[in-house]
C-alpha cells in the first residue's frame, strides 16, 4: 500500500505561495477580516440535478442569511443543470459569492482557508481531511467511507434542513467542530510517489 498520489499533489500545491487569484477571491469576499469564516462549496454531481440542487441552494441561502459572520464561496460548474438553480436562488444573496470554475491550485488554497467544506465531490472528500477541514457530504452515500468512519466527514444528503442543521452545529458547537477538524488522512501522507518509485526501482533491479 502506497497511499494516493492526490495527497502528494495537494501538499505540493499547499506548500507553494498562494496565487493572485486566491488573494483576489479572499479580498472580494472580505475574508481578510478575522471575524469572517469561509464555507467552501462544490456541488455538481448528476445525481443532484433537479430537486436536490434546489434543496442545496435553499440551505446555503438560509445559512448565509442567518449567520452574518459566514461567507460562502461556490465555484459553479459550467453544466446548465447546476448553474440554473444556483444562480436563480443564490445570486445577489449577501455573503454568497458565486465564482467561475477555478484551477486546482486555487481550490487547494481555498480549502486550506475554509472553516467548513460542503461538497458532493469525491476528490475533495479525500483531500480536505488531510488539511483538517470538516467535510459535509451533500449525498446520501459515498464511495469514500474511510473519512466518514474516522469522523472527519459526515454524509448529510442534499436536503435543505440537514444542510442548515449540520452546518450550524459546526459553526456554534466548538466541541463538535473540533471533533471533525482533525488532520487525518486515510488516503495518504504525501509520500505515495516516493514509495511507488522505490517499489518500481526494486522490482526492476531484481529483474537484472
Amino acid at each position: 500500500i502506497t497511499g494516493n498520489t492526490v495527497i502528494d499533489a495537494l501538499f505540493c500545491v499547499i506548500n507553494k505561495p498562494q496565487n493572485k487569484i486566491v488573494e483576489e477571491i479572499l479580498r472580494s469576499c472580505s475574508l481578510f477580516d478575522d471575524n469572517k469564516k469561509l464555507i467552501l462549496v462544490t456541488a455538481h454531481r448528476r445525481e443532484n440535478f433537479g430537486q436536490p440542487f434546489e434543496e442545496i441552494c435553499r440551505g446555503l441561502k438560509a445559512i448565509a442569511e442567518r449567520n452574518k459572520d459566514i461567507v460562502i464561496v461556490y465555484p459553479v460548474h459550467l453544466n446548465p443543470n447546476v448553474r440554473e438553480p444556483v444562480f436563480r436562488i443564490l445570486n445577489n444573496v449577501d455573503r454568497v459569492h458565486l465564482i467561475e470554475p477555478i484551477e486546482y491550485d486555487t481550490i487547494a488554497h481555498l480549502m486550506e482557508k475554509a472553516f467548513i467544506i460542503l461538497t458532493d465531490s469525491g476528490g475533495i472528500q479525500e483531500e480536505a481531511p488531510a488539511l483538517g477541514k470538516p467535510v459535509l457530504v451533500l449525498r446520501t452515500e459515498t464511495e469514500r467511507p474511510e473519512a466518514v468512519e474516522l469522523g472527519v466527514a459526515k454524509i448529510i444528503g442534499p436536503y435543505c434542513e440537514s444542510i442548515i442543521q449540520e452546518t450550524e452545529r459546526l459553526i456554534y458547537d466548538q466541541k463538535e467542530y473540533l471533533k471533525m477538524a482533525k488532520k487525518v488522512s486515510p488516503y495518504g501522507d504525501g509520500k505515495a510517489a516516493i514509495r511507488i518509485v522505490n517499489i518500481l526501482k526494486n522490482f526492476f533491479m531484481d529483474k537484472e
